[in-house]
C-alpha cells in the first residue's frame, strides 16, 4: 500500500469542507466512505476490508496520523505493525482499543489535551461554532520526545478528528525538520480545512525548537 505523506487517505473532499458542518455530519461522511470502500470491494462486505481511520495519513517513515480509531479500523492498523500510539485526548481509552493494543503488543502514550467549544463574537455573526483547544507547550514537547524516539516506531499520532491537536504536534515536528512556516501551515490546513484556527497556527509559529535542534528527525522505515 502506497501512502502519500501529509495527505488524508480516503478523504474525497478534504479541501472543500462545509463551514457549517457539525461532528455528526463528519461521522456520516466517514460512514459513507466506508460504504464506498465496501462497494468497491464487491458490494457484499464479505471480503476482508482495510478501513483507515478518519484523516489517516503518513507523516514520515514509521510515523502516521489520524482521527480516533474505532473497531472498523483495527484490521488496517494491524497492517502498519505499530509499536506505539500517541493519544492526545484526555478521556479514558476505550476498552476495545485497549484490548487491540494489548493483543498486538502496542504501547499507548496518552498526553491528554482538553478540548472545548465556544462561540466568539466574530464567529457568532457567521453562525459558525469553532472548536477551541488550549495547546499546552510542555505536553507537546513531551509528546515530541516520544515521536522522535525511533524505538517507538512505527507510531500513530491521533486525537479525536486528527485535525487540531494532532495538527499542532505534527506542525511542531515539521519545524524541527526545518520546514518553512508556509509549508507547515499548508499541511495543517489540508486536514483542518474550514475549521483551521489562527490560534493553532500562532502556537506553531511561536513554538521554540532551539532546545531540540540536536535531536535527530530523520527516520528510517522501522518494521516490526
Amino acid at each position: 500500500m502506497k501512502v502519500e505523506m501529509g495527505r488524508p487517505i480516503g478523504d474525497l473532499a478534504a479541501d472543500a469542507v462545509d463551514v457549517d458542518s457539525e461532528d455528526e455530519e463528519e461521522e456520516a461522511a466517514a460512514a459513507e466512505r466506508r460504504r464506498r470502500i465496501t462497494a468497491a470491494a464487491g458490494g457484499d462486505g464479505e471480503e476482508e476490508l482495510l478501513v483507515p481511520p478518519l484523516n489517516f495519513a503518513m507523516v514520515d517513515n514509521g510515523v502516521f496520523r489520524s482521527g480516533f480509531p474505532d473497531t472498523s479500523n483495527f484490521k488496517f492498523l494491524k497492517t502498519l505493525g505499530l509499536r506505539s500510539i500517541i493519544c492526545l485526548c484526555p478521556e479514558a481509552y476505550p476498552e476495545a482499543n485497549e484490548e487491540f493494543l494489548k493483543s498486538n503488543g502496542i504501547r499507548l502514550f496518552q498526553f491528554g489535551i482538553e478540548g472545548c467549544k465556544f462561540l466568539s463574537s466574530d464567529i457568532r455573526d457567521c453562525h459558525v461554532q469553532e472548536p477551541f483547544v488550549n495547546i499546552p507547550e510542555e505536553t507537546i514537547r513531551e509528546a515530541l520526545k516520544v515521536v522522535l524516539d525511533v524505538r517507538n516506531h512505527p507510531i500513530l499520532i491521533h486525537c479525536k478528528r486528527g485535525k487540531h491537536r494532532t495538527g499542532c504536534l505534527v506542525g511542531c515536528l515539521r519545524k524541527l525538520q526545518r520546514w518553512c512556516l508556509s509549508s507547515v501551515f499548508d499541511e495543517y490546513q489540508r486536514f483542518a480545512a474550514a475549521k483551521a484556527r489562527v490560534s493553532d497556527q500562532r502556537f506553531m509559529e511561536k513554538f521554540d525548537i532551539s532546545s531540540s535542534k540536536h535531536l535527530s528527525t530523520t527516520f528510517s522505515c522501522s518494521k516490526r
